[in-house]
């Protein structure tokens, strides 16, 4: 009996051999299809990878999207802060570029300026209600600022005076100031010079110039400088061009209204005009008497 199981066995396992032997010589030639069988386990395997392939890829798509947002949030925050530094750059050149301008201007003005010594500074101060009237400087006594002394802008022209005078800072009276003592002796060139005084200050922003003789010639475009006959301005600070000229109501003097050389609203950098000696004495002795130039 166990002669028998094992001849059986050993039949079978014969059998086996031959069988896979004819499977892998049938599967090795070529063939224009496959067999059912392989059919139906390709078949399977296939829609099984489907199935697995189809939520991981879209999982990994929106860890994907999830990492590319967020890239993109980090770039579009450091380009923001780029374009925010870019803002800023442009700003501080436009500054300086104004400053430069006017610092050159101020330095050619210095070479013109020959009967009294300008001292440049810089406006550190405005007060929002008297904007037109008053604003600070960061010159004072120790850089030998006196009160009543004149103060011009970048282009020369006559801004107002010294009214205040502290240790390290001063106080500017501007033409356009409303006060009626702040009156400036000026003279209107032409073919003949016409003496009038500076005072007063429009809605239209233009200067006033009056008592000038009824007789006198006055034409749009005249320029208007200081006279010096107040003996605290020097002669000759440019103060602005006529506009239009009026009579008063009575015939007996004439308006000028002057359009300024200076632009009261935006200033930056400024030129204290220290004169002679004979005008610091005059501006002194006008200080003791509270009058005009």
């Amino acid at each position: 009996m166990p002669q028998f199981f094992l001849n059986k066995r050993l039949i079978v396992l014969l059998v086996s051999i031959i069988i896979l032997v004819a499977l892998i010589g049938f599967s090795l030639r070529d063939r224009t299809e496959l067999t059912w069988p392989e059919k139906f386990v390709k078949d399977t395997v296939g829609w099984v990878q489907f199935l697995v392939s189809k939520p991981a890829h879209s999982v990994a798509g929106l860890f994907q999207n999830l990492e590319d947002l967020q890239n993109t949030y980090h770039e579009n925050k450091e380009l923001k802060t780029r374009v925010e530094q870019i803002v800023n750059l442009e700003k501080q050149v436009q500054l300086l570029d104004k400053d430069n301008k006017e610092l050159r201007v101020i330095l050619d003005k210095k070479e013109t300026l020959r009967d009294f010594k300008p001292l440049q500074a810089t406006v550190i101060g405005r007060n929002p209600d008297l904007w037109q009237e008053m604003m600070i400087i960061d010159k004072g006594k120790t850089n030998g600022i006196k009160k009543n002394m004149a103060v011009i802008g970048s282009n020369g022209s006559l801004l107002g005076k010294i009214k205040y005078v502290n240790q390290f800072s001063s106080t500017v009276q501007l033409l356009s100031s409303a006060d009626p003592k702040n009156q400036v002796s000026a003279i209107i060139q032409g073919d003949k010079n016409v003496f009038g005084l500076v005072d007063g200050y429009d809605k239209e922003k233009r200067l006033l110039v009056k008592r000038i003789p009824s007789d006198a010639i006055i034409k749009k475009g005249q320029l208007v400088i200081t006279s010096g006959l107040g003996e605290v301005f020097p002669q000759g600070l440019l103060i602005g061009k006529v506009e239009e000229v009026q009579s008063d109501q009575y015939g007996l003097t004439q308006t000028a209204y002057v359009k300024p050389g200076a632009d009261f609203y935006d200033i930056e950098n400024v030129m204290v005009v220290k004169g002679t000696m004979m005008q610091q004495q005059a501006a002194a002795n006008l200080e003791l008497k509270g009058g005009g130039q």
